[in-house]
């Protein structure tokens, strides 16, 4: 079964002496992912696509991105400001495949958080070790792809060391050398 295209962002904003993340809590009544905290995202839709050749699915990528984040927690962001930093493939074997293109976005201001009630239940603002040890002990279930991204920023305490280091750092792509990994259509 051939992944569907799907974007997700990682919304970071600068708490006192630390960063934090948003974490969005999926239904229950879900199929995929259902009662685990994820950032915002979700498949790529027809609409999200451009028209230009090669940068077709990353431009739908950054598009389906922003839509998400909206439609999910009510958030406007600008594609301009977000920046590529993985792509994870679902293994053969899962019931649903996705090919989910992740996003770094700084929030620099205030923003109220609206979730859905129907796809996203619940959200919460945690510093990534913090979800990583309430993960850990079991207080909350997080997929795989959100417990790396955790892992790989938590060293990180300012948003602009963050940023910084992240613009240094090689895009994670897992598995690694994935085919459903169009690295050549990929502007940084």
């Amino acid at each position: 079964m051939k992944p569907q295209p799907a974007s997700t962002v990682v919304l970071v904003r600068q708490a006192i002496n630390d960063i934090e993340v948003l974490l969005l809590l999926r239904s229950r009544q879900l199929v995929f992912n259902s009662g685990e905290w994820v950032f915002p995202g979700g498949r790529i839709d027809v609409a999200d696509y451009p028209d230009s050749a090669c940068e077709q699915e990353y431009q739908a990528a950054l598009n389906a991105a922003v839509r998400e984040t909206q439609e999910e927690a009510g958030i406007r962001i600008e594609p301009a400001g977000l920046r590529h930093i993985a792509h994870w493939t679902t293994p053969a074997g899962y019931p649903r495949r996705f090919s989910t293109w992740f996003f770094l976005g700084l929030l620099e201001e205030q923003v109220n958080i609206e979730v859905d009630q129907q796809e996203i239940v619940d959200f919460c603002w945690r510093t990534p070790r913090s979800a990583l040890h309430a993960s850990q002990s079991g207080e909350i279930k997080l997929p795989e792809p959100t417990l790396e991204t955790l892992r790989s920023i938590a060293q990180f305490r300012d948003i602009q060391t963050l940023h910084s280091a992240i613009a240094q750092r090689p895009v994670h792509v897992f598995p690694e050398h994935s085919p459903d990994y169009p690295k050549h259509c990929i502007r940084r």
